[in-house]
């Protein structure tokens, strides 16, 4: 190991001093090829060649779409095995055809490029089509060039250099899980790189939760953006001053035909590098209003008052949607709350994905343990009574959660409640009233839980998670309950137009 870092040492040192720079190297090409070199390519080799000679090793590119950036990058790999013929260089893509896409195109440079011909190898089992070994001083196992997709096994594969080129794009991003498995694919990466090695990440955005976002994904569990620790180079379509980076080949006229044929949406992803669904959202998280005030509840004067924000809430609804399964399989079990002021403005002030613990089954049963949680939750939000879908699975837990309620000495009422319109309709019904009129408030502890993603990903007719949804309409569907709230100690009746009365009495307890 000790050999190998030494190796990676002193290739980098001697990339240190260069005969040519990747600029420079770049110009040359094209003059070979009878074409100019835009303005826009010498940025970026600029700064592609600087980052390596200063050492950075974890680098970003992106850059609009049709832009020349794997074109780039191939060129790039070409200049660091006409520097150091020694490198292994392990090219990731969505899929493998796109891969050897670049394979193929860093192959025609070492054979035509007057500064790598050299390069080419006598034997010709080393110009494959998805990898090649240049002419080179070690005998390494590894090729210098690999190409492979995403989903690929590559253990036991070791490189200086791995470029993920479009490693993102709607097959690998159109749902939660992909998007899960791809970044469970890159964290593998750093088992391939030997230590001081380069990732060189390249793409567009293609997803609202894209693994190029610079703002963390709090409903992923993000609490830092995914590439956070990378140097960034982001290189939108129009710049600053509102100019086009390209403008022989995107003038304004094309740069309009390309807003109007892709659509907003994909137009600020994708040539605005701005991550956005890349479809109409129909539950647009951007219309809730987002509070971060703590319930306020409060006594005097033989009176209880719970408030939001300085505003008093008259009525709440707690609904919960049981599932069963082993966590993280098959539908959620969510429970939810939502409160109503004097104002009738709706504040979605708790959310709670249940889990039971598989472990504990033969001590405690999965729905005792689902029960406990429903019962902590209301007794957190001082619920007069939670609502609960007996549909399916529902039926025999009414009785065991009134059963835990009793246990924990709370006054919250269980109702049973049956479903007969389709979620669809329901969620529909629930939600384009409230948010139309922007009077739907959620704390801000509901971004941090799966429901922001259902929201932005729901889609009518379209298979998605919608758990979350479903729980939060059975609450906003539901007749709100202004049932007195019972509690340890002091009887709360937070709900106004309802005094409290506490009778004398000549018994003892």
């Amino acid at each position: 190991m000790a050999r190998q870092r030494n190796r990676a040492g002193s290739r980098s040192e001697s990339l240190a001093r260069p005969g040519i720079s990747f600029r420079q190297f770049v110009w040359l090409w094209n003059r070979f090829q009878g074409q100019t070199t835009p303005r826009l390519h010498l940025e970026i080799a600029e700064w592609l060649g600087q980052a390596w000679l200063q050492q950075d090793r974890r680098l970003l590119l992106l850059v609009f779409r049709s832009a020349g950036k794997s074109t780039l990058v191939g060129i790039f790999s070409a200049w660091l095995l006409a520097n150091d013929p020694n490198l292994r260089i392990l090219v990731l893509a969505a899929e493998h055809e796109l891969a050897t896409k670049m394979v193929r195109n860093v192959k025609r440079i070492v054979e035509r490029h007057p500064l790598t011909r050299h390069l080419v190898p006598r034997r010709a089992d080393q110009w494959a089509a998805d990898q090649f070994t240049v002419s080179r001083p070690m005998n390494l196992r590894d090729p210098s060039l690999l190409a492979r997709g995403i989903g690929a096994n590559i253990t036991g594969s070791r490189a200086e250099i791995v470029i993920c080129d479009d490693v993102e794009v709607p097959n690998t991003c159109n749902t939660a899980a992909k998007r899960a498995e791809l970044r469970e694919r890159l964290s593998e990466i750093g088992y391939i790189l030997v230590p001081g090695g380069l990732q060189l990440f390249v793409g567009t955005p293609h997803s609202f939760h894209s693994i190029y976002a610079e703002q963390p994904r709090a409903e992923l569990g993000e609490h830092r953006p995914f590439l956070s620790d990378f140097r960034r180079l982001s290189l939108p379509l129009i710049d600053e001053s509102s100019l086009s980076r390209w403008p022989e080949r995107f003038t304004p006229e094309r740069i309009e035909e390309i807003r109007r044929q892709s659509g907003p949406a994909k137009f600020d992803s994708q040539m605005l590098l701005q991550p956005r669904p890349l479809d109409e959202i129909r539950l647009d998280p951007a219309r809730l209003v987002r509070y971060d005030a703590p319930l306020d509840f409060r006594e005097s004067n033989d009176e209880t008052v719970l408030s939001i924000n300085g505003r008093r809430l008259v009525s709440a609804t707690g609904w919960w949607d049981p599932a069963y399964g082993a966590p993280g399989s098959g539908d959620a079990s969510v429970v939810a709350a939502v409160f109503v002021d004097e104002d009738g403005y709706y504040w979605l002030h708790g959310i709670r994905y249940l889990r039971h613990d598989p472990s504990r089954v033969d001590e405690v049963d999965e729905a005792t343990q689902l029960c406990r949680q429903v019962a902590e939750f209301a007794d957190q939000l001082y619920l007069p009574a939670i609502a609960i879908e007996t549909n399916g699975l529902g039926k025999f837990l009414p009785a065991l959660l009134r059963r835990e309620i009793h246990a924990r000495r709370l006054g919250c009422a269980v109702i049973e409640r049956v479903s007969s319109t389709s979620k669809t309709q329901r969620i529909l019904d629930a939600f384009d009233p409230l948010l139309a009129a922007a009077a739907l408030r959620a704390h801000a502890s509901i971004w941090t839980t799966p429901f922001i993603e259902e929201m932005r990903e729901w889609r009518p007719g379209r298979q998605s998670r919608d758990d979350g949804l479903d729980a939060v309409s059975g609450c906003l569907l539901t007749e709100p309950v202004r049932l007195r709230r019972i509690s340890p100690g002091t009887p709360r009746n937070w709900r106004p137009g309802q005094s409290l009365h506490i009778a004398a009495s000549n018994f003892s307890p």
